[in-house]
């Protein structure tokens, strides 16, 4: 099994992704593809009038405000245009891919937040009535039975609450839930950024490696922003 999340800013090339997933698929690889897509939601929210807002958090990691509104947004562009885009395009190179999110058939279980704290003019603030979430629950059967049927499953968020309310998560963090509990050969991240770099924005400082016991060190995680 081989976990690929493909990322959503500007820059992804789907029709490249889907020629490469079709030739491993048609070589007996098993995939699970995971999808983002940030750029499009980005614009189609200002074209709606809804412009995007970014919280940053104590910890310094950025994310999405995902009020009702940016919600509905999120779920047009992520489980509409790009993941039947992709379904599409692994349709025409002979795939029979299927797409869904992590709402349909719970699929993607988590726990929402319903407060959440950042940071704005170096003050503390809690934001409440967002929808975003951590994935904690991964409905396995529903994959396994698509798979033996031979189909591609396409992955995008959001996932479920246990509540039932769609939540806004982190593609990556899902892509790595899957990786895990299937124990992936591997788990691939396609972005428009080479990777972690230790002198953002070098291209030079690329770390090419980190031990597998340093991974969640402050120094590498200090490391991370620009989408890394």
């Amino acid at each position: 099994m081989i976990v690929v999340k493909v990322g959503g800013a500007e820059g992804i090339d789907y029709r490249a992704v889907a020629k490469d997933a079709a030739a491993l698929w048609k070589e007996g690889v098993r995939l699970l593809l995971v999808h983002g897509g940030s750029a499009l939601t980005n614009r189609v929210a200002e074209a709606l009038g809804h412009p995007p807002r970014f919280l940053t958090h104590p910890g310094g990691q950025v994310s999405r405000l995902t009020d009702k509104e940016t919600l509905d947004i999120f779920l047009m562009v992520y489980c509409g245009l790009t993941n039947k885009r992709l379904v599409e395009l692994l349709q025409k190179e002979g795939v029979n891919a299927l797409g869904l999110s992590g709402v349909d058939g719970r699929l993607l279980e988590g726990r929402r937040k319903t407060a959440v704290k950042y940071v704005e003019d170096g003050k503390v603030k809690i934001h409440r009535g967002d929808y975003t979430g951590t994935v904690e629950r991964v409905n396995r059967a529903l994959l396994d039975l698509l798979l033996e049927a031979g189909y591609l499953p396409v992955i995008t968020p959001p996932a479920i609450s246990y509540e039932g309310e769609a939540i806004n998560t982190d593609g990556d963090q899902v892509a790595a839930l899957l990786a895990t509990v299937y124990q992936a050969e591997a788990l691939v991240y396609l972005s428009n950024v080479p990777g972690l770099l230790a002198r953002y924005p070098d291209e030079a400082s690329l770390v090419r490696e980190i031990p597998v016991d340093r991974v969640e060190a402050p120094e590498y995680l200090a490391l991370a922003q620009g989408r890394m």
